[in-house]
């Protein structure tokens, strides 16, 4: 039996790396405010967050990425 608890996570199934130059992936992980979403919310194993949370603060810092909403 399946619990909805237990995502899988995103870049494990999908056999990805976490890129700061994929933004339309970062995207996916970062709510109106631009603010990472957390590891419970999006499925994300512990690994890859840490990882996500570099790749975004990274593209922020390139411009890739808006470091608000506006």
């Amino acid at each position: 039996m399946s619990n909805s608890k237990n995502k899988e996570c995103y870049f494990c199934a999908n056999n990805m790396e976490v890129d700061y130059k994929d933004v339309r992936t970062l995207k996916k992980f970062v709510n109106f405010f631009m603010k990472v979403l957390p590891g419970s919310r999006t499925g994300v194993c512990a690994w890859h967050q840490r990882k996500l949370s570099k790749a975004v603060k990274r593209a922020r810092v390139m411009s890739l990425l808006s470091a608000t909403h506006k």
